[in-house]
């Protein structure tokens, strides 16, 4: 254990606490089990540790661990949390839960037998914390960390300090919201530059090579990550790749799934299972229209990649500025709201029992599409202020 706490101290001392994020929002940090799950890259080993150096600095016993750790090829994780406890230990942090087996059960055996210990523990976004053997339901509570938004972005890059806006302010105030952040930055000057490598908080490094950074992530979690998915067959790694590029060079994806089933060589069955495995995996985003009854071996109606940084990734030439607006709108909408296509423009979003209808487009985008459409606005590209109902796309970048 003397090494492991060795490793949890060196890492928590050298994390930064100078940029912090404030989602997921409303996390109960004094819960005995939280969970923090999302997509690779998205900063959740950062969230662990910055938490666990805040403590630290109360001068609180923490302890940060991984379950990629060596030591867990031999050690029980549960065995650890019972020497930790009574040595004193009182906030346990431990990332990258689901390449540990039986993760859940020990999870449950340590919130059982050691309530002095407070909890929090991560994993990728395919984990199914409430569908294990074991019932975490009634014990742990699961947020999910989102990559960027734009309006984090801005942070990030020291360009300003903005603040959130509520979906029913930006479609109320636009007008007045667009024309005060313009007092302060030039978004229209940014915003092409996080739709192609700003989503993912290691944009900050700039040693890094963001795109190969990205390629590697997708890698990784297709041909490691999603074999902790019950059902998956990792020799279709290759196919799964192939299936992402063709979406990355495809515009607004409307499958057709016997053809992309000939062309990327699974069953259609098979293919659609595999399209779900990659939405839990955050690589791509399934849409189907409003109200529509969803069946599991029912094809998407529309499939997105998860956000615009994949595109530019794995398509840097032949991506659709299409796809890539109605990407963004999607993937910064369906963070706090639900997402649904429209039979007669782009998305359904709900919100408070409200049905909108968005249309995303350019700036000489035309309200023909929406006119006879109750709550409907046109999302725009490339303006920087918007009038009436044409708002600008940036500004669905600050809804969190």
């Amino acid at each position: 254990m003397k090494e492991l706490v060795q490793k949890s101290d060196r890492l928590i001392n050298i994390v930064s606490l100078q940029l912090q994020r404030n989602v997921p929002k409303n996390i109960n940090w004094n819960w005995r089990l939280n969970s923090i799950v999302g997509a690779r890259g998205t900063g959740k080993t950062t969230l662990l540790l910055q938490r666990a150096k805040m403590l630290r600095e109360q001068k609180k016993e923490v302890l940060y661990l991984s379950l990629d750790d060596l030591y867990f090829t031999e050690n029980k994780l549960v065995d650890l949390a019972k020497l930790y406890e009574q040595q004193g230990g009182k906030y346990l942090f431990i990332d990258e839960v689901h390449k540990y087996p039986n993760w859940a059960r020990e999870l449950k055996n340590i919130y059982d037998y050691y309530p002095e210990l407070i909890v929090t523990f991560s994993g990728s976004s395919i984990l199914e914390i409430f569908k294990q053997d074991v019932d975490l339901s009634r014990r742990a509570l699961m947020y999910e960390l989102p990559g960027l938004s734009f309006r984090e972005f801005l942070g990030f890059s020291g360009l300003g300090d903005f603040q959130v806006f509520p979906l029913t302010d930006i479609l109320s105030h636009h007008r007045a919201i667009a024309s005060d952040i313009v007092q302060q930055v030039k978004p229209l000057q940014y915003f092409k530059t996080y739709l192609q490598s700003g989503y993912y908080p290691f944009f900050m490094e700039k040693e890094r090579d963001y795109a190969l950074t990205i390629e590697q992530i997708v890698q990784l979690v297709v041909e490691t990550d999603l074999r902790f998915m019950k059902g998956y067959d990792p020799t279709y790694s290759r196919k799964l790749l192939q299936l992402l590029r063709v979406i990355a060079g495809s515009p607004p994806f409307k499958p057709n799934i016997s053809k992309l089933s000939e062309r990327i060589g699974l069953n259609r069955a098979t293919l659609i299972n595999y399209l779900r495995y990659l939405e839990k995996a955050r690589l791509v985003s399934l849409l189907n229209q409003a109200e529509k009854s969803i069946s599991v071996l029912q094809k998407p109606d529309k499939i997105f990649l998860n956000n615009p940084n994949l595109y530019c990734t794995l398509n840097p030439i032949g991506f659709s500025i299409g796809s890539m607006r109605e990407t963004f709108f999607q993937n910064q909408l369906g963070v706090l709201h639900e997402v649904a296509l429209h039979p007669k423009t782009d998305f359904y979003v709900y919100h408070n029992q409200v049905q909108y209808a968005f249309e995303i487009g350019g700036k000489n985008k035309k309200k023909s599409q929406i006119q006879e459409l109750d709550n409907a606005y046109l999302a725009l590209d490339d303006l920087e202020t918007g009038y009436a109902h044409q708002i600008p796309l940036w500004l669905f970048g600050f809804l969190y």
